[in-house]
């Protein structure tokens, strides 16, 4: 957490757009009370840049499932016409999970788009992937760290920042990871909220939280516990792919429009 002793301005931003998949929509954070049911960190990242400012917009227009070139078809655009002052993209995982999945070519298709939104005058804010290695996403770990590359490259070219998942050595831990192993747990999405007001120079009320202790398993409740997760996760993710099917179809943004950021992490009249 940002000292507020060390930095007494306001951060300089009043409108938010996120653009992404899942990862940015949320998934693997449901919260009730949030719009669509869920959270995520982009949710936490609003709520902390609306405390104090009363012309505090966001918008999110984050699809679970979305390639890089659905959002770029689909997001951009719109994002442009709610004219934001910061824009943060997470795109192309998707893409590299998927065979031929190409990190030279996706990074080419995202400088573009980079270019497009930093000329409009906003902050763009860009993710790099997180080390998966201790993951079922394990073998995507070489394209990831080449995704990476190009994506600091496209940072630099473009005056954008990064939000460096990779170095974000917590990650590693199982339990910042949802049970579907593919999406962030809530305590992810905390700790990676937490990373991108950091990155930003912004105060935050976001303190570091611990993973609790967890019992030791027994070499048959850990392939138990493989065999529920491939049942309910695994194969359902293997048959939408054959079928070419997404789990975003059918699926809208869950905040289409720039307004005022309202949700579990925010005080009563704390963006009036």
């Amino acid at each position: 957490m940002i000292d507020p002793s060390l930095n007494s301005e306001p951060h300089p931003w009043h409108r938010y757009v996120a653009l992404g998949d899942s990862f940015t929509e949320g998934i693997g954070d449901p919260n009730p009370e949030s719009i669509g049911g869920n959270r995520g960190w982009a949710d936490r990242v609003a709520e902390e840049l609306a405390r104090g400012q009363a012309s505090f917009a966001y918008a999110n227009l984050a699809v679970r499932g979305r390639l890089l070139q659905q959002i770029i078809d689909q997001q951009v655009e719109p994002a442009l016409a709610l004219h934001p002052d910061l824009v943060t993209i997470s795109a192309g995982g998707n893409d590299l999970l998927r065979p031929g999945g190409d990190p030279d070519l996706l990074a080419t298709r995202l400088d573009a788009v980079v270019g497009t939104l930093a000329a409009s005058g906003a902050t763009v804010v860009l993710f790099t992937g997180p080390d998966v290695r201790e993951t079922v996403l394990g073998s995507i770990r070489s394209k990831t760290a080449i995704y990476n590359e190009n994506l600091r490259t496209i940072a630099a070219r473009h005056e954008a920042v990064i939000a460096d998942m990779w170095a974000l050595r917590q990650l590693v831990n199982p339990q910042m990871w949802s049970s579907d192993r593919l999406h962030f747990s809530p305590l992810g999405h905390h700790t990676i909220a937490a990373m991108v007001l950091d990155t930003l120079a912004v105060r935050h009320t976001l303190q570091p939280l611990q993973p609790k202790e967890l019992p030791a398993r027994t070499w048959r409740e850990a392939r138990s516990e493989d065999f529920v997760w491939a049942r309910e996760y695994f194969v359902p993710w293997v048959l939408r792919r054959l079928r070419h099917q997404s789990s975003g179809d059918g699926v809208f943004a869950k905040r289409p429009e720039a307004a005022p950021i309202f949700g579990p992490g925010m005080p009563p009249g704390a963006a009036d």
